[in-house]
């Protein structure tokens, strides 16, 4: 019993590793299969070439094999950055700087599938939010704003800055016109999309301006034109603020007009318990008002043609009532206001 055990135990064994010798060969004859199918295919796409005169964004490819025409795809990427230009300004920036990465394999794979004399475009993959990154990166060096003409104050007497243009990237634009640049890959410069910001108020369009001098009682009208952009249009005498009430001095606008207005009393000791007065030959405002951005300060006509001259009002700018009438016709709301101690 026990010697026919031993037996079958050894049989058992002789049948387990002819088994396992049956699959061994199995698997290397599968192994070797498949490493000359694998061999197959390294050597077909070897020998792969591609297509005579094809060429890919201006790169030639053709004769060339897989790896020939990989190596040359990316040594052409590599050395060509995109030219960005702008009238006479020019940038230069790598591919990946704008987010771009050329898909070396699919430009190979569809030059290889090409016919002869084929011109095919670059395989690339843009990162959208990196290339939208740069674009409002670059934006916030390129854009400049524009500027209007001003009447400023300089020595004494009003003179006009200059007015220039401005500029805005597109950026919608800008990212599309990047995107095809960088499939065409030819070299060529790409324009820049670009708004041009034009000014509104240029050094001939400025208006009127008003200078008051105050110690000397003086309103001067001031129009565009002369060497510095503006030049005395007219002069006339006023009545300026008592020193216990005195005209203010500084910069301001008129903001207010009206023509026969209402006198109201301020809220000023001077003024308490009186009453309004409606437009007529006594109202103190004459028939003519010119508000200033100064609280309760404005210029206007009076009907006490002696003042003019002295300090005598209480703030205000007096005129003579016709003086009032011919310059409310000609100013308008906005018009600078500058009050010297002159």
């Amino acid at each position: 019993m026990s010697s026919r055990t031993h037996r079958i135990t050894r049989l058992g064994t002789r049948t387990l590793s002819v088994g396992v010798l049956a699959s061994a060969i199995v698997i290397g004859i599968e192994a070797g299969a498949h490493a000359q199918e694998a061999g197959g295919e390294s050597e077909r796409q070897a020998a792969e070439r591609v297509a005579s005169g094809v060429n890919v964004a201006g790169l030639y490819l053709g004769g060339k094999t897989t790896g020939e025409a990989r190596k040359a795809v990316k040594r052409y990427v590599a050395t060509r950055p995109l030219l960005i230009t702008f009238r006479d300004e020019s940038w230069r920036f790598a591919p990946k700087t704008l987010g771009a990465k050329v898909n070396v394999n699919e430009t190979v794979r569809a030059a290889l599938d090409a016919p002869e004399d084929a011109s095919l475009t670059l395989s690339v993959d843009v990162d959208r939010k990196k290339l939208r990154r740069w674009t409002k990166g670059f934006a916030r060096t390129f854009d400049e704003p524009l500027a209007n003409s001003e009447i400023v104050l300089r020595d004494g007497r009003p003179t006009v800055t200059r007015s220039s243009k401005g500029r805005k990237l597109l950026p919608v634009q800008t990212r599309t016109a990047i995107q095809a640049a960088l499939v065409s890959n030819d070299g060529s410069p790409m324009p820049l999309p670009v708004r041009t910001l034009k000014p509104r108020v240029t050094e001939k369009h400025v208006g009127l301006a008003i200078v008051i001098k105050r110690a000397s009682n003086r309103l001067v009208l001031y129009k565009p034109g002369g060497r510095k952009g503006m030049q005395v249009k007219r002069t006339f005498g006023v009545a300026t603020g008592q020193p216990s009430f005195p005209t203010p001095l500084g910069s301001y606008e008129i903001v207010n007009m009206q023509r026969n207005p209402w006198w109201r009393p301020p809220a000023s000791d001077w003024a308490r318990g009186a009453a309004p007065i409606p437009p007529g030959p006594g109202n103190p405002l004459g028939t003519r008002w010119m508000g200033i951005s100064a609280p309760a300060i404005g210029i206007h006509g009076t009907p006490d043609a002696a003042s003019i001259g002295y300090s005598a009002s209480h703030g205000c700018i007096r005129m003579h009532v016709p003086q009032a009438e011919w310059l409310f016709d000609r100013v308008e709301l906005g018009t600078p206001v500058y009050i010297l101690d002159a």
